[in-house]
């Protein structure tokens, strides 16, 4: 019974052993060691590595504004700074509601101008920020580097829906830009109801054609009207030499090279000289400026070409006074003969407000017939006013007639009338039917 009582008592003694073999095996354990160091070790490279990324998250959910800041750079090029409008919203308005110009400038609202009133905005304030970013959506470097170096800049900007003018110049509250919209599309002659013998000076070969007015009273678009004209009708060759360059013509009957000062020519008087030897038929000077301007311009007109131009003169009759204003009074006789022997017209032009919201044009033509090439001749500058009123066959008119022909029709009223009639007695005298 012992010997079978102690039989039993051995096994449990084998179940105690088994908690050494653990410390029994010394030769086994350096494998798993390893293999434990190793796997321990990797594990705490894996989490030494985690924390970098997690405190770069962090910093980069604390640093999150400046790194908005930060990528507000690329905007600029947009036009969007401070949360401002770009320059092509603000145009594409002015577009889209029909106005004429737009300003903005540091420190103001924008503005436009809405059928010859200026009217405010809900846009922003412009901040130096917001205006340098105006900047860089419709200057180069260069430009910019230009403008900051004169204080001034002259030029145009070319949008997908219109054409932009541009002035730029600083001032007390800051630097500021004042746009005039340019239509990409050219209206004809008939769309804008000019008078049929502004159509039949397209037809000369030869002369000088004068449009003039104050700055905002339509001359670029009426001389655009007439040049498309001629370049759909006439296979001519037609140079126009601007500053900047408007309307842009694309060539169809005509040949059009259109050149800008400043940009492909460096002076009026240089690119005039220079299109005398470019086989041309047609010159158009954007603006007779100075003295050289006007004699090349003559000379040009004298030698067989047509020549178009402009003045800032309110009349026909002052127009012809403002060129030989220009000389001496000893110096003005061969000046006279060159204005009388290649003067085809002067188209003074206006615009009024119409009664419907619109804005239409009002004209002085002067048609340059033998009796007008004589009195310019003698001088008497005085009697081609007093006779001008008499010669509408020819399709010469005064101001004054051409505001009664729209009050006439309906387009404007009698305060408008009288109040743009460069003679304002004549005009009521006119309304009341008593000339």
């Amino acid at each position: 019974m012992s010997n079978l009582q102690s039989p039993p008592s051995p096994p449990p003694r084998p179940a105690m052993p088994p908690p050494p073999p653990p410390r029994a095996n010394p030769n086994v354990p350096p494998s798993p060691p390893a293999a434990r160091s190793q796997p321990d070790s990797a594990p705490q490279t894996q989490m030494m590595q985690p924390p970098p990324a997690a405190k770069q998250k962090a910093a980069e959910q604390k640093t999150g504004q400046k790194a908005a800041g930060h990528r507000a750079a690329p905007p600029p090029p947009t036009g969007v700074k401070g949360d401002g409008p770009t320059l092509e919203k603000i145009i594409r308005k002015a577009f889209d509601e029909g106005y004429s110009d737009i300003h903005v400038g540091v420190g103001e609202v924008p503005r436009y101008r809405n059928r010859g009133e200026i009217s405010s905005t809900d846009f922003p304030v412009a901040t130096p920020e917001m205006f340098d970013s105006w900047l860089t959506e419709i200057l180069t470097p260069e430009q910019i580097e230009e403008f900051k170096e004169t204080l001034d800049f002259d030029g145009a900007a070319q949008y997908d829906f219109s054409r932009v003018r541009i002035n730029i110049f600083d001032s007390l509250n800051g630097p500021s830009i004042v746009m005039r919209l340019i239509p990409v599309e050219i209206l004809s002659m008939e769309q804008l109801n000019l008078p049929s013998v502004i159509r039949d000076m397209c037809h000369y070969h030869k002369g000088l054609i004068l449009v003039t007015g104050p700055t905002g009273s339509g001359k670029s678009t009426t001389m655009a009207a007439m040049i498309d004209y001629i370049n759909k009708e006439m296979p001519k060759h037609i140079i126009t030499i601007e500053d900047p360059v408007e309307f842009v013509h694309q060539s169809r009957r005509s040949l059009i090279k259109q050149r800008e000062v400043g940009v492909h020519t460096r002076k009026f008087s240089n690119a005039l000289k220079a299109s005398l030897r470019e086989d041309p038929d047609i010159i158009l000077v954007g603006e007779m400026r100075d003295r050289e301007t006007i004699e090349t311009a003559l000379k040009a007109a004298q030698t067989g070409h047509l020549v178009f131009g402009t003045l800032h003169t309110n009349s026909a009759v002052k127009t012809v006074e403002r060129i030989l204003g220009m000389y001496e009074p000893e110096q003005q006789a061969p000046i006279r003969v060159a204005i009388a022997e290649s003067l085809i017209g002067v188209v003074a032009q206006g615009l009024c407000r119409t009664t419907d919201g619109k804005r239409a044009a009002f004209h002085e033509i002067l048609i340059n017939t033998d009796a007008i090439k004589d009195y310019i001749l003698r001088g008497q500058l005085d009697e081609v006013e007093a006779i001008l009123p008499k010669c509408t066959f020819d399709g010469m008119c005064t101001m004054n007639q051409s505001l009664y022909a729209l009050y006439e029709a309906g387009r404007i009223t009698e305060e408008t009338a009288l109040e743009l009639s460069p003679k304002q007695n004549e005009m009521a005298q006119m309304l009341r039917g008593r000339v």
